[in-house]
């Protein structure tokens, strides 16, 4: 069969403005290719790379004409996705149309559309291969576990329940030679970085495990993963590691570390194969507290920086998310990891319902904090989480799914969201002047540092015009006082 697998490009020009900083390799279908047969003939189609993505997307449609074409995406790329999955069946009418990833896994009911023949849940290698082998022999799908026909065969109460990751053991080692690894980078912050050091080196995705035993309230892993946390057997882990070309290598696990004796078990899996890479990984605060000599024994091999979700600035907003942690477990875990020489991605969230007050008082904290690289989403709960329901009759855009990227509100801000849009941006940009590049002022290059400062200049005017993202007659409204002529619009 000719299988196509295609990412899709953002709309959002906050989306847009996070890929100047970030752009990672779409590793999901390098598992989908690896789980395959080798007689059938696979091409991925990263859309992000395209400036004319609708264009190069049917003029590939024309070249390949492909049997099966497979999307992914995210809740924000979902109206993307189905718009492109409408041209297949327009221009090939005898493709079949699969899709899965993030949005089919927590939200397959709004994948139940005429153009989409299947829709594939959770971990995707098991039922895309028997699905792929059951085309191949001319049969339809049967009886495969995580793969839901639509129309008339759609299964309501097998949607409703949530899909269990298979043994991270039956994961095959990804394939990664169907993408030009030379588009996928990071911007690299370390905790002492060198003179003239790359900042946005070429950058390559891993994974060692998925889950999280965490309870946040606002996170859909909990519910997904059951509430386990389940690493790859390492040996396949460093195999998959000593591969990678990329001399840098982010990891993308929900908590790399959670399990202290199998990272302690990975670290030295990858120091006997002699495998010498710089990391990134996640890891949370308490996890950072509970096993310092973990993160040690990473420095030692390679770990440059770690993401971690201080989420807020008050132990009163981290109690109500349930986030398992205080205020003083951040700012402890932000001190360790410096004297371990580890860099720390602070990554903090707002709430819609903030005036001047909470944008102060986070400014301020920020500005005290010691020198970190920082980001700032809007507090969002995932699909399929109780507070996303609790939400819903609240939601003042008139399709919550396209607008589901984290950095836009949902429900009524507390100041017009103009303003808001603004002090947020205010937020973004001076929180950038605390990064640990301009604050100890190490020589960059030149064309480099050129880079970044446009990149962070459209990423603030992404933030600052976010309210364009909405309905005029909302950009100057204040949410507490009740929406002209809405009624608290559902997402569906």
């Amino acid at each position: 069969m000719r299988i196509l697998l295609v990412k899709p490009k953002a709309h959002l020009p906050t989306v847009r403005g996070l890929e100047r900083f970030q752009r990672l390799e779409p590793l999901e279908f390098g598992y989908l290719a690896a789980a395959l047969p080798a007689e059938h003939e696979v091409r991925v189609l990263d859309l992000r790379l395209h400036r004319f993505a609708d264009h190069v997307f049917q003029r590939e449609l024309a070249r390949f004409r492909p049997d099966l074409v497979g999307f992914t995406a995210y809740t924000h790329e979902s109206g993307i996705m189905k718009r492109l999955a409408d041209a297949v069946r327009r221009l090939l009418p005898d493709a079949r149309i699969v899709v899965g990833g993030h949005h089919a896994t927590v939200i397959p009911t709004d994948c139940n559309l005429p153009v989409i023949d299947y829709i594939v849940r959770g971990e995707g290698c098991a039922p895309f291969h028997a699905l792929v082998t059951a085309l191949a022999r001319g049969e339809e799908p049967e009886n495969i576990a995580n793969l839901l026909f639509t129309g008339e065969r759609f299964d309501a109460e097998a949607a409703k329940t949530w899909p269990r990751y298979p043994d991270p053991a039956t994961i095959p080692i990804p394939r990664r030679d169907l993408w030009d690894r030379r588009h996928y980078y990071c911007i690299w912050v370390c905790e002492n970085p060198r003179d003239w050091q790359a900042l946005l080196p070429p950058v390559a995705m891993a994974r060692t495990s998925y889950g999280c035993k965490m309870v946040c309230s606002f996170c859909i892993v909990p519910l997904l993963c059951g509430g386990a946390h389940q690493p790859r057997p390492a040996e396949m882990v460093a195999e998959d590691l000593a591969r990678i070309t990329a001399d840098h290598v982010y990891f993308s696990d929900d908590e790399n570390f959670i399990d202290e004796a199998y990272g302690f078990e990975l670290a030295e899996a990858l120091a006997r194969r002699g495998v010498k890479k710089r990391y990134f990984a996640w890891a949370r605060a308490t996890t950072v507290l509970h096993s310092p000599e973990l993160l040690r024994r990473w420095r030692e091999i390679g770990l440059d920086g770690v993401f971690v979700g201080f989420e807020f600035a008050t132990n009163q907003e981290l109690k109500a998310a349930r986030k398992g942690g205080t205020v003083a477990h951040n700012e402890r875990a932000h001190d360790t990891l410096r004297r371990l020489g580890i860099a720390c991605h602070a990554a903090f969230m707002v709430r819609p319902e903030y005036g001047h007050a909470e944008f102060q008082r986070l400014r301020d904290y920020v500005g005290a904090m010691p020198p970190a690289q920082c980001s700032f989403t809007v507090c969002t709960p995932s699909p399929g989480t109780p507070d996303y329901e609790a939400a819903r009759p609240m939601f003042w855009c008139g399709d919550a799914y396209d607008l589901h990227d984290c950095m836009h509100p949902l429900t009524p801000t507390a100041l017009p969201l103009r303003e808001f849009s603004a002090l947020l941006a205010r937020q973004i940009g001076e929180a950038g002047r605390r990064n640990p590049l301009r604050v100890e002022r190490h020589l960059t290059r030149p064309w480099e540092l050129a880079r970044i400062v446009h990149a962070d200049w459209h990423y603030q005017r992404a933030f600052r015009e976010l309210y364009r993202d909405y309905p005029r007659e909302l950009w100057e409204w204040p949410g507490n006082v009740g929406l002209p002529g809405h009624g608290g619009l559902q997402a569906d």
